[in-house]
């Protein structure tokens, strides 16, 4: 089994919450908690798998946009 697999089909330890800025289109990111990570991914298209990133990486996102 490749990595890439191994990351398309994660498991979060969480449910996927979506932003409340979507709206009612659904044009927006879902996140969860992964073990090592935070699980992102398309909201309109979830079988395409999902990004894992670095909890600090995550912080530093989310400290440099304006949420």
């Amino acid at each position: 089994m490749t990595r890439d697999h191994e990351a398309r089909t994660a498991t979060p330890t969480g449910p996927w919450r979506t932003a409340t800025h979507s709206g009612q289109q659904g044009s927006c990111v879902e996140v969860a908690p992964l073990p090592v990570a935070v699980g992102v991914r398309d909201s309109k298209d979830r079988s395409r798998g999902h990004l894992e990133v670095a909890p600090r990486a995550w912080v530093a996102l989310l400290g440099a946009i304006d949420i």
